[in-house]
């Protein structure tokens, strides 16, 4: 049998259930409060759901980056230094946010990952922090530990978003847009390549797939999503600085990834929809924030190995024991 095609790409028809749950959770509930801050937590659900899953990309392959939050902040310094240095609309300016930050990926990429396991995660670390060191010593293009404020708004075309309601209509859209991306590669001959590297690189390699090559496409993926998710989000919140794209974000989104499910194509949306809207109800207690966040990643892995959007399936093969 090729190695290829062993390995499941779907997760079944319960995590099918726990995506369509999730999609329409986060695109009707807005509407039905009309708050502005429902639909402000709903456009950062979206943002932490796309990162996420750029991030979930690279887990494909079996690697596991901590300078994601770094190649988000590629993407949105890019866009916005193009959008107010060069005069570039925020349409042009989007796209080739992520490819600069695929391109910046993959050059990184290609020595970075002759690396293995720990040895990745410390290197991506460093990298993450030499982003933020660096970019904190030229104020002259990131604004330095002042940042750059009074970012246009996202414009389409000329027409400028400025409610939150069309953000995150904008916000919804592109997130489709990337899961029905992630869904085709998924589904395809190079999601039967990642699937392959991610359950036995040695075996991949022995049968002819050439695993170098397709871990690196996942990490220019991977990071390409981030910047695309970077350039929306500079752009919504109106303000960046080299401390927005610190270690925390990086982490944030591992949470995300791994709560929600890491190898599971709805996992960071559900991850995304449980833990985004915790610090806005936990303002009260900040000084707990991380440990709240480490005991729900703690209870996770303990009993649900596969992530929240593993817990249907899981439900549906106890009931089929007790039947």
């Amino acid at each position: 049998m090729d190695i290829a095609t062993s390995k499941p790409q779907s997760t079944g028809h319960a995590n099918g259930i726990a995506f369509a749950v999730a999609v329409i959770a986060l695109a009707s509930i807005p509407w039905f409060t009309g708050s502005v801050f429902h639909f402000h937590i709903a456009i950062m659900i979206c943002l932490g759901a796309m990162a996420a899953a750029g991030l979930g990309t690279i887990a494909w392959v079996g690697q596991l980056s901590l300078a994601h939050g770094a190649f988000v902040g590629i993407g949105a310094y890019t866009c916005v230094l193009m959008v107010m240095r060069l005069g570039v609309p925020f349409v042009v300016g989007l796209p080739l946010a992520a490819l600069v930050t695929g391109a910046i990926a993959y050059v990184i990429g290609t020595p970075l990952l002759r690396l293995r396991g720990v040895y990745f995660v410390l290197i991506t670390f460093a990298l993450n922090e030499l982003f933020r060191l660096v970019m904190l010593e030229f104020p002259s293009v990131s604004g330095g530990s002042s940042g750059i404020a009074a970012i246009p708004k996202i414009s389409l075309f000329g027409l400028v978003l400025r409610d939150q309601q069309s953000v995150y209509v904008f916000a919804l859209a592109m997130l489709a847009l990337v899961m029905a991306l992630l869904w085709s590669i998924r589904r395809g001959p190079l999601g039967r390549r990642f699937a392959a590297v991610e359950e036995n690189l040695e075996l991949a390699e022995a049968s002819g797939i050439p695993t170098a090559r397709t871990q690196n496409t996942a990490f220019v993926i991977g990071s390409a999503i981030a910047g695309f998710t970077g350039a929306i989000m500079a752009h919504y919140i109106g303000f960046i600085s080299p401390e927005s794209f610190g270690f925390q974000l990086s982490v944030s989104y591992v949470i995300i990834l791994v709560t929600g499910g890491r190898l599971a194509l709805a996992g960071p949306l559900v991850g995304a929809i449980f833990l985004t809207p915790l610090p806005e109800f936990l303002r009260s207690a900040q000084e707990y924030q991380h440990i709240i966040y480490g005991v729900v990643l703690i209870v996770v892995l303990r009993f649900l190995p596969e992530g929240l959007a593993g817990l249907p399936k899981r439900l549906a093969g106890k009931g089929r024991e007790q039947s």
